[in-house]
């Protein structure tokens, strides 16, 4: 069987991409939820498990292989899948969404650094700084030429539930979080996404989780 270890649910954004990517493989997998920095996390990152990472989640292990990065860990199911799980089929499309998935992996650092994952969290509107919003315009005029032009009868950004709804579901997570700006296309979108089964299994466990990440929570740090 897999194993998916991830960090904590209501913080870590990549290890939702990488638990996205096992649930829409269908495959089974045992996961492993980790407490992110806490008293015995530096000893524990330097483990068996999470030592090809370097400490790093999430990482999927396949008997001895292991897969880190989220997106690697998708590329790797898709394979593993039959190619038919994850991407569009038709080629303009599949290029598009490739591209797409790839810009949220290496883009956006603005969002990710001034608005960091929080699932328990709702904070009151402020306007965010202007390079967010210029990242927030460019992830909404993404989403909605990939809605106009492969969307078709679905309800996801190239009709069913794919690769690049995983991709963009914690920005999915911080625009609800942060009651960051965006129209009613966008908050549509947003709303599907978080809807969607699988965000309801990761939202309901990140609720129960009882770790604090004091650095996450201004109410903590103060």
């Amino acid at each position: 069987m897999l194993k998916l270890i991830i960090g904590n649910k209501a913080y870590s954004s990549w290890s939702l991409r990488g638990w996205l990517a096992c649930k829409q493989s269908g495959l089974a997998f045992e996961e492993v939820v980790v407490p992110l920095y806490d008293a015995d996390w530096e000893q524990r990152r330097l483990g068996n498990e999470l030592a090809p990472s370097a400490g790093k989640v999430p990482i999927l292990w396949d008997g001895d292989a292991a897969i880190w990065d989220s997106l690697a860990i998708l590329t790797y199911l898709d394979a593993l899948t039959g190619g038919e799980k994850f991407w569009p089929s038709e080629r303009t499309a599949r290029a598009t969404a490739c591209s797409m998935a790839a810009e949220m992996h290496s883009g956006f650092a603005a969002l990710r650094r001034k608005h960091a994952m929080n699932i328990r969290q709702s904070f009151p509107v402020v306007r965010p700084d202007d390079d967010v919003v210029a990242e927030l315009n460019r992830i909404i005029e993404l989403w909605a030429q990939a809605r106009a032009r492969f969307g078709g009868d679905g309800n996801f950004l190239f009709g069913d539930f794919g690769a690049v709804d995983i991709m963009f579901a914690p920005v999915c997570t911080r625009i609800v979080t942060y009651s960051l700006p965006v129209g009613r296309f966008a908050s549509g979108y947003v709303d599907t996404v978080l809807n969607h089964p699988f965000m309801q299994d990761w939202i309901a466990a990140a609720h129960e989780e009882e770790w604090v990440i004091a650095q996450y929570e201004p109410s903590q740090a103060g």
